[in-house]
């Protein structure tokens, strides 16, 4: 899923490629360029309402947004309560969620008068726009190529360790008859393994949940240059005679959530993922461990057309 990357000021949108022989389909997962905001950098697309960023500047990047993800009519239904909305377009309603880092899932057919407390949007309503807001998690979207249906979900690891994608494809097996084999799946941009690093609590709790918990996880031993070259300064009473730094662990968030949709019977060659890393594109990318919690928010996508 490589970035479609225009001149530095457009709009930019990264798009799963088996999503997009989906005519009816409409998707895309958001980067930070093309904006009006400018609180973090000059043209962000800053697509969450955060405390730095003003309501109006959001209300307008994603207008600008939806009308390049081509989530707008020329005779679409009245406004409703919960649309982005500009004087200028018809935008589908936007359904968002306020998210809790869970495994709780809504079936929406409109708009909520206000947001859901959740991590995961199904539906099979057309005209509707359901989105997850990330900015290091992963957003995943999975789609109904037969009936036509779709959700999105939004993956920490805490929402992966309680198997929010998986329990999503139960879902929509629930609510629309979803067979696995008829599932597309799409992992969008998120912090991969390079840069996930993550404590040994974290290792513990999905190790309580996976057996194959161990293959997520890489341990990279920690180089101290002046403990190399002044080891005597750093001996201690513990065998061999020097304490050494505990080695970093790393999650591959991106393989867990693999795991997931493969273990709900999600076919491999239907798993499409993005290998852009937010900690890593800074550039392209929101990434709230890259800019210490001072960042915008992607969105992650998906409507049914008529």
């Amino acid at each position: 899923m490589p970035p479609r990357v225009p001149a530095k000021t457009k709009l930019t949108i990264v798009r799963a490629s088996h999503f997009e022989r989906l005519p009816w389909l409409v998707h895309g997962f958001s980067t930070r360029l093309g904006g009006f905001s400018r609180v973090y950098r000059k043209g962000d697309l800053n697509l969450g309402f955060t405390k730095e960023d003003s309501r109006a500047t959001v209300e307008r990047n994603r207008a600008a947004f939806l009308r390049d993800v081509g989530a707008s009519t020329a005779c679409g239904n009245s406004r409703r309560q919960g649309a982005s909305r500009h004087k200028s377009d018809n935008l589908w309603p936007l359904v968002t969620l306020r998210q809790i880092h869970s495994d709780i899932i809504h079936c929406v057919d409109a708009p909520p008068t206000e947001p859901l407390p959740g991590d995961g949007l199904l539906t099979a309503t057309p005209g509707l726009l359901l989105a997850v807001q990330t900015a290091d998690c992963l957003p995943v979207i999975v789609v109904d190529w037969k009936h036509r249906a779709i959700g999105v979900f939004h993956a920490g690891w805490r929402g992966t360790v309680q198997r929010i994608v998986e329990k999503g494809v139960g879902e929509m097996f629930r609510h629309f008859g979803s067979r696995p084999r008829d599932l597309l799946a799409a992992i969008g941009p998120g912090i991969q393994g390079c840069c996930y690093e993550v404590g040994e609590e974290v290792r513990a709790k999905f190790e309580s949940q996976f057996d194959y918990a161990g293959e997520l996880f890489r341990e990279v031993k920690e180089s101290d240059a002046v403990r190399e070259k002044y080891p005597l300064l750093f001996l201690t009473a513990r065998a061999p005679g020097h304490g050494e730094l505990p080695p970093k662990l790393f999650l591959d968030l991106v393989e867990a959530n693999c795991r997931q949709l493969l273990a709900a019977g999600v076919p491999r060659k239907n798993i499409e993922a993005s290998q852009l890393c937010t900690n890593c594109n800074n550039n392209l990318l929101f990434s709230y461990r890259a800019e210490k919690g001072k960042t915008g928010r992607q969105m992650a996508v998906a409507g049914i057309r008529e």
